[in-house]
C-alpha cells in the first residue's frame, strides 16, 4: 500500500453523517500520515463548518434533497443535480483519489455516482438499519459496503455488504473512568444523579419543551441536568441555565458528558445509538418523527428488542414519560439491566474495519 493515499469522503447534512466520515478521515490518517484527504459536502450545510474545524479541506456543491411535499423548491432540483454532477466531475478529476467514501447526504449522491462511472473504487457506509432511497441506488454499483445492522442485507446486495457498525469517537471507549473528573467539569454534585439531555446539534423542539415542563419534577426528585438544547433553540431556553441545569447550545466534551450521565434522554440518530451502546448507559430514545421512513424509531426498536433501553414516541410523551422515565431513575436493577444489555450491542472497532476494507479496496485497485 502506498503511503500518500489520495481519499475522497462525502458525507453531511446532519452530525450522523459528519462525524463518521471524520473519524474514518482521522484513522486513515492515523495509518498514513502522508495520506491527503478532501471532503466533499453541500453548500450551506453544517458540515462546511464542522469538516474545517476537524483540520480537513472541504469542497461544496449546490445540492439538497428532494421535498417529499409539494415544493417549487423541488423544480430547481433537477438543476442543482446537474450542477452537482458537473463539479463532481471537475473535483474527482483534480484530485485523483485512489477510493472514494460516501457516509449519507446530499452530495454523497452526485459525488459516488461519477466516481462510479469513472471506475474509481467507492465504499459506502450506512449508518442506519433503514437506508435511504440514494444508498439504495448507489449499493448496486458500489464495491463494498460496510453498515451496523444486519437487517441491511434485506435491502443492499448480502455478497458486498460487511457488518461493522458505525465509526465512533474513540475518546468515547473508556468514559466510564471519567466520572469524577467529568462531574468537576460541568460543576455537578456527585451525590445527585444526572440526567443528559440530547437533542442533537441543531435541537429537537418536542425535547426541550418537555425537560422545560419537568424542570420542578427533576428539581423535587432531586436530579440535575447536562441538557444540550441545541442551536436552533438555545436563545429560548438558555435562561433555565442553573445550578442544578447545565443548559448548553452544544457540548464539545461529549466524553464528559457521557462520563457524568446515569441516564440519558436521546434522538436515535444512527450515530447517537452507536455511541451509546458503547457507552453502556440506561437510555430513552424519543425518536424523531421527521425522519424519511421514521428510521430513528427502526434504530431504537434494533435496541429496544433486546431489552436494552427504553423507547417513547413524541405522541406517546404526554401520557408515558413521566411514569416510564422518572420510575427508571428510582429502579437500581433496571438501570442495571439496561446498561449490561446495551452494551452488549457495542461494536468498537468499527471505525477499524472499515478502513481496513478500504485498504483492500485500493490494493485490489
Amino acid at each position: 500500500m502506498k503511503e500518500n493515499l489520495r481519499v475522497i469522503l462525502s458525507g453531511g447534512g446532519t452530525g450522523g453523517h459528519i462525524y463518521p466520515a471524520i473519524a474514518i478521515a482521522d484513522e486513515i490518517k492515523r495509518r498514513y500520515p502522508a495520506a491527503e484527504i478532501l471532503f466533499v459536502g453541500a453548500k450551506d450545510r453544517m458540515e462546511m463548518e464542522k469538516v474545517p474545524q476537524a483540520g480537513y479541506e472541504i469542497e461544496g456543491l449546490w445540492i439538497s434533497g428532494v421535498d417529499r411535499s409539494f415544493s417549487l423548491k423541488n423544480f430547481i432540483f433537477p438543476f442543482k443535480l446537474m450542477s452537482s454532477l458537473s463539479r463532481s466531475r471537475k473535483i474527482i478529476k483534480k484530485f485523483n483519489p485512489d477510493i472514494v467514501i460516501g457516509t449519507g447526504g446530499f452530495a454523497s449522491g452526485p459525488l459516488l455516482r461519477v466516481a462510479i462511472s469513472s471506475g474509481i473504487p467507492t465504499l459506502i457506509q450506512e449508518q442506519n438499519s433503514l437506508p435511504g432511497i440514494t444508498n439504495r441506488i448507489l449499493a448496486k454499483y458500489a464495491d463494498t459496503i460496510c453498515a451496523a445492522y444486519e437487517k441491511v442485507k434485506e435491502v443492499f446486495p448480502p455478497e458486498k455488504t460487511i457488518i461493522t457498525g458505525n465509526p465512533v469517537r474513540q475518546d468515547l471507549l473508556e468514559v466510564n473512568k471519567l466520572r469524577e473528573e467529568a462531574l468537576s467539569h460541568f460543576n455537578l454534585s456527585k451525590d445527585k444523579k444526572t440526567v443528559l439531555v440530547l437533542g442533537g446539534s441543531l435541537g429537537a423542539r418536542r425535547i426541550n419543551k418537555l425537560i422545560e415542563n419537568d424542570l420542578k419534577r427533576f428539581k423535587d426528585d432531586d436530579v440535575q441536568l447536562i441538557w444540550q438544547i441545541g442551536k436552533l433553540y438555545y436563545g429560548e431556553y438558555k435562561k433555565y441555565d442553573s445550578v442544578n441545569v447545565r443548559a448548553k447550545e452544544f457540548i464539545n466534551r461529549m466524553d464528559y458528558a457521557y462520563a457524568a450521565a446515569d441516564v440519558i434522554i436521546s434522538r436515535a440518530g444512527a450515530g447517537s445509538v452507536s455511541e451509546l451502546c458503547i457507552v453502556g448507559k440506561p437510555v430513552l430514545f424519543i425518536p424523531s418523527p421527521n425522519v424519511a421512513e421514521n428510521h430513528q424509531a427502526k434504530n431504537a426498536m434494533a435496541v429496544t428488542d433486546h431489552d436494552a433501553a427504553l423507547m417513547i414516541t413524541e405522541d406517546e410523551l404526554a401520557e408515558r414519560f413521566e411514569p416510564c422515565f422518572f420510575s427508571l431513575l428510582k429502579d437500581e436493577r433496571a438501570m442495571a439491566r439496561f446498561a449490561q444489555n446495551i452494551k452488549k450491542l457495542a461494536l468498537p472497532n468499527a471505525t477499524s474495519d472499515i478502513v481496513d476494507e478500504v485498504e483492500k479496496l485500493i490494493n485490489k485497485k
